[in-house]
């Protein structure tokens, strides 16, 4: 059977780890105190009972952590302090999909611009800042379309014939960098007809 080991936490209360490394899921918290216990609520007549009185005890380290999660629960639907454990959960409320293998700071950021990223969903800029966020590195894109005026009729188009985007990433270690997941999050960002290439290379 494995041991549960509490881990120091700041904030919302954070998961009980296994001594494996695992996460079972929140657990006893020891220490965490109710703001009132079971056995003061009972009639003078209990409290005077040892057995009663120790058995509610008992039952106050219990829902402890249920208390202290509901005292702290704003704090578990902000991206900045929420358990790194809810970081999954709090993501699939704004449809970001993280990457497990991220630095947790990585994973904060991209929940907390989640909206900023729908708002520029299908810009040059609102794809440039979404690899940025996914990768950490610095990110150029360059693609075949165009913008001019003409103040006569049949004038030349601007841009290439065939629409292309190419996007580079410069990173310390690209082999931290998931590429295919890469191409997803691009593939998703731009209208289907346009082809595109992703480029991934140490800086």
């Amino acid at each position: 059977m494995t041991d549960i080991v509490p881990v120091p936490h700041g904030g919302p209360p954070s998961p009980a780890h296994t001594t494996n490394g695992s996460v079972p899921g929140r657990g006893l918290m020891p220490g965490v105190a109710v703001p009132q216990s079971i056995g003061e609520m009972l009639p003078g007549v209990y409290q005077e009972d040892l057995f009663t009185m120790e058995w509610c005890a008992g039952l106050d380290e219990v829902i402890a952590p249920v208390g202290a999660t509901l005292d702290c629960l704003a704090a578990y639907i902000d991206p900045e302090l929420a358990p790194t454990d809810f970081l999954d959960w709090l993501g699939s409320w704004v449809g970001m999909v993280l990457d497990e293998n991220w630095p947790v700071e990585r994973r904060r950021s991209a929940i907390a611009n989640a909206m900023e990223l729908f708002q520029l969903r299908g810009t040059l800029t609102g794809l440039a800042r979404h690899v940025e966020i996914f990768t950490g590195g610095e990110v150029s894109i360059a693609d075949s379309g165009g913008v001019a005026t003409s103040g006569v009729p049949g004038g030349t188009l601007p841009g290439e014939s065939v629409p292309r985007l190419a996007v580079r990433v410069v990173v310390d270690d690209p082999q931290a960098v998931n590429e295919a997941t890469l191409d997803r999050i691009v593939a998703s960002a731009k209208p289907a007809h346009v082809v595109h290439r992703v480029e991934v290379v140490a800086g």
